[in-house]
């Protein structure tokens, strides 16, 4: 109910835009966590072609993020939006549909590119719509993805009982709504006009040195949230020699999240905000490491008990991992904005993701390298690493901060950024109304 109480607190668009992300994780959580599996087993492709499979999906977001910002900020967020839901439509139709490799690599390509388009786009126009309360907007937006994602993996558990085809196609269904609920209950905020060439603005963005150093910090932030899936779910799988016992570690933290968030983003809010926790967050993050060393290495028990005992250190590692995350994500989303002013929202969200997601890349491939290299050393030499980069993004974050490089709430944007000029300034219409049947957008509040 207090959750509740938050979202109506805001205008038709940003409820509109928590039910696009609730939705948006349903249908992707319904789908990609059984992918490889039926390729694999079900289609019976090797591992290198199940490797070109996913890891297609991922370039194609992750490379064309600041395509779906830019094109954001020229076009406006709701048709990017739409566009991108549209594409997973088809992207995820034709996994259902298709047994080709070729139908395979498309269906990858459409699916990742459509992800690159609408998560800036729905970010820059959440900033845009959420006023001075972004940090809580950006708050609500992790409570409905969590919520999303655990619904998925659950509904996606049962339809995977009949097969793969009926999830596949259940989550094109998802996005298929989405869309219509988009075209109907989102309302259309036109975006300035445009007076510069598409890569002069992004070397704007790139050429502010602290959006770029503060995107590289950052990335300490998406590695080791990453973890969840490698480093913590390998470690949960060996004390307990259960692969599923990385659901309970997923399910505490999904609880903790869609408890604890907005509490949590509101407190900080009236004790400084992100000038005095995102590096904090970090170290918190960093210390979600240390507990799983009591355990690494062990070989799983044969008795339950000593199991899930052995599994103790993991659930407060996770915990600590995931209090991190709730610290840092919304205070760093908030910041995004302010490094190049309301002009180029989305290209800045989408050029962050491009630079953080890279980096974490490397950072991935790093801790998988140390989980080979722990097999024949030290099994506690992963888990240090993850907390080593915390710590380094912890300190690189606070040295930016004390040099004045980032746009911290009270002070002006860092050397680089450029503000709105008055010689170019954003010009929108009119708020359209509400569409008929839509609530009237009531009073800031988150």
């Amino acid at each position: 109910m207090h959750t509740l109480r938050a979202v109506r607190g805001f205008p038709v668009a940003v409820r509109v835009l928590l039910i696009n992300q609730l939705g948006v994780d349903v249908g992707f959580y319904l789908l990609i966590p059984f992918l490889a599996t039926y390729l694999s087993h079900d289609l019976g492709l090797s591992a290198t072609v199940v490797g070109v499979v996913l890891g297609l999906r991922n370039l194609s977001q992750q490379g064309l993020f600041v395509l779906g910002g830019s094109a954001a900020d020229r076009f406006g967020p709701r048709l990017v939006i739409i566009t991108g839901c549209g594409l997973r439509v088809v992207g995820f139709g034709m996994f259902a549909l298709g047994t080709s490799l070729p139908v395979l690599v498309t269906a990858s390509v459409l699916s990742g590119l459509a992800g690159a388009l609408f998560y800036p786009a729905v970010r820059s126009y959440l900033a845009h719509e959420s006023g001075d309360r972004k940090a809580e907007a950006f708050a609500l937006l992790n409570v409905f993805a969590m919520t999303g994602s655990l619904l998925g993996m659950l509904l996606g558990s049962v339809l995977l009982l009949l097969d793969f085809r009926t999830c596949a196609l259940v989550a094109a269904g998802v996005f298929a709504v989405l869309s219509a609920l988009q075209l109907w209950a989102m309302p259309d905020r036109r975006p300035a006009e445009r007076r510069r060439a598409v890569l002069q603005e992004w070397r704007e963005a790139l050429g502010g040195r602290g959006f770029f150093l503060f995107a590289l910090a950052m990335a300490g932030m998406t590695t080791l949230e990453n973890q969840l899936y490698l480093l913590v779910s390998d470690g949960a799988q060996q004390v307990t020699g259960r692969p599923e016992a990385v659901s309970v570690l997923l399910a505490a933290g999904a609880v903790a999240n869609m408890t604890c968030q907005l509490r949590l983003t509101r407190g900080l809010a009236r004790r400084g905000g992100a000038a005095r926790w995102m590096a904090r967050g970090l170290l918190m993050m960093a210390g979600g490491f240390l507990p799983p060393l009591l355990v690494a290495g062990r070989a799983h028990p044969h008795g339950p008990g000593q199991a899930a005992l052995w599994l103790l250190p993991l659930v407060a590692g996770t915990l600590l991992l995931y209090l991190g995350v709730m610290v840092v994500q919304p205070q760093a989303m908030e910041l995004i904005p302010r490094f190049g002013g309301e002009h180029l929202t989305g290209t800045y969200f989408g050029l962050f993701y491009v630079v953080s997601g890279l980096t974490a890349a490397g950072g991935n491939s790093l801790i998988g390298w140390m989980m080979d290299a722990s097999d024949r050393s030290w099994s506690g030499l992963p888990w240090v690493c993850c907390a080593a980069i915390g710590l380094v993004s912890a300190a690189a974050l606070t040295a930016l901060g004390r040099g004045g490089r980032l746009p911290l709430p009270g002070r002006p944007g860092p050397a680089g950024a450029r503000p709105v000029a008055a010689a170019d300034p954003p010009r929108r219409l009119p708020r359209p109304a509400a569409p008929a049947g839509d609530p009237v957008d009531r009073p800031h509040r988150r």
